[in-house]
């Protein structure tokens, strides 16, 4: 799911923590992800584009070494629950 970033206050990075994410760094950069739960999955995760937001919730861990696919969703309910939320946040930060 893809969020448009409209002009904010604060900065991308800013926005995405004050929303209760935090980063994580692999070998293709950084993103942020924000835990349903106590574990490590399920949990949001969102990549910072140039304009836009693109969250997905990722039900588990990429199974192989070295692919990068898992379990993501992308437009199930529970996503456009938390794209709610963070408009919500973005109404709270725009100027």
């Amino acid at each position: 799911m893809k969020i448009k970033i409209p002009c904010l206050n604060v900065t991308s990075e800013q926005f995405i923590k004050r929303c209760g994410y935090g980063e994580t760094r692999n070998r293709e950069g950084i993103s942020y992800v924000r835990r349903l739960r106590g574990y490590q999955f399920p949990r949001f995760h969102i990549y910072l584009e140039k304009e836009y937001l693109n969250l997905h919730l990722d039900q588990k861990a990429c199974c192989y070494q070295g692919i990068s696919a898992h379990s993501g969703e992308y437009d199930t309910e529970v996503v456009k629950e938390e794209g709610k939320r963070i408009e919500g946040f973005i109404k709270k930060y725009e100027v």
